[in-house]
């Protein structure tokens, strides 16, 4: 065991599956030479050959398309979208084919691939490289949606998503990529889809969030007893975790990067207010992103949710 960051935490759960499992193949643009875009993929070109690690024109369409071919016919591909924004030209082939096959074919066949995207705020590119529309994966029935947050959930949440029989979204806070390192196990672990994990304990009130944002809600809660919750999948949510947590606390605040109508903190709302509404001692609380498309690298720091704006949430459920 040693200390990594998610970089390399990616890098091992890659090679640590293909080890184990040769239907896996790596697709993308750049992945193989190069070792992707923010070098993820480093090494596995040398270890696994051309035609495990394949690099593909420059076509999100074509990228997703010919995964889902491959995962239909007994392959489970990772493929990498380069970053967020990229993937809408991608949207048609997730949402019409990857999303539907096993309904299309009465559970005869099934698309087990992984999409592994950067996403979200923090590094300041240039437009289209700082997307956070995980909502938008997570209103298709047939696909689920991960986002790890740690390098420990990230090794294990990734070798069970390329396990998984569906397709998965995989999104990996670029911002997190090499400015946190955590001790993750050499051998091969995974982590089951669909659980949250308790990152804090509290009794005041609930967080829930995903990604950079869960790191920056903590920084904010240091003078708060809140319980944190690192949601990791989005869909299919963690009801439980998160009923259980209101229903102890009875304040619910989320937090996320993404603007705020639409995005998924509406649905864990929702969720709260239908099965929690008779625990619940304030109302539940939203801190997104403005509705706004995203700005150039000068203005970033001003549309991703501040510690302070967490802070003053966290001050107005409390004060009911």
């Amino acid at each position: 065991m040693g200390k990594v960051n998610i970089v390399a935490a990616i890098n091992q759960a890659l090679s640590q599956e293909m080890e184990r499992d040769g239907d896996v193949v790596l697709l993308g643009e750049d992945v193989g030479r190069d070792g992707g875009v923010f070098r993820v993929t480093e090494g596995l070109l040398s270890k696994f050959g051309p035609d495990r690690v394949i690099d593909t024109p420059l076509s999100e369409l074509g990228i997703i398309g010919a995964a889902i071919g491959m995962a239909a016919y007994g392959l489970k591909p990772v493929a990498e979208i380069q970053f967020m924004g990229f993937i809408y030209a991608g949207l048609e082939q997730v949402f019409s084919h990857a999303s539907r096959i096993r309904s299309r074919s009465r559970g005869r066949y099934s698309v087990p691939m992984v999409i592994r995207t950067p996403y979200g705020i923090g590094i300041k590119p240039p437009e289209l490289h700082s997307e956070s529309s995980e909502a938008l994966f997570c209103h298709m029935p047939g696909v689920k949606v991960v986002v790890p947050s740690t390098p420990y959930n990230a090794k294990g949440l990734l070798v069970s998503a390329i396990r998984d029989p569906d397709t998965v979204i995989f999104l990996e806070a670029s911002r997190l990529y090499r400015s946190i390192k955590a001790d993750v196990p050499d051998e091969l672990y995974s982590i089951p889809l669909g659980k949250a994990d308790i990152y804090q304990e509290g009794k005041d009130f609930t967080v829930v969030s995903w990604g950079t944002m869960l790191h920056r809600a903590a920084e904010a809660a240091e003078d708060f007893d809140c319980e944190i919750i690192d949601l990791m999948t989005l869909r299919p949510f963690d009801e439980e975790a998160v009923l259980n947590s209101v229903k102890k606390t009875g304040r619910l605040v989320i937090v996320h990067e993404a603007p705020r109508v639409g995005g998924f903190g509406a649905e864990i709302a929702a969720f709260a207010a239908e099965e929690a509404i008779g625990y619940l001692k304030a109302p539940v609380l939203r801190v997104a992103g403005p509705d706004a498309v995203i700005p150039m690298a000068r203005l970033e720091d001003h549309y991703m949710p501040s510690r302070d704006r967490i802070r003053k949430a966290y001050e107005t459920v409390m004060s009911y």
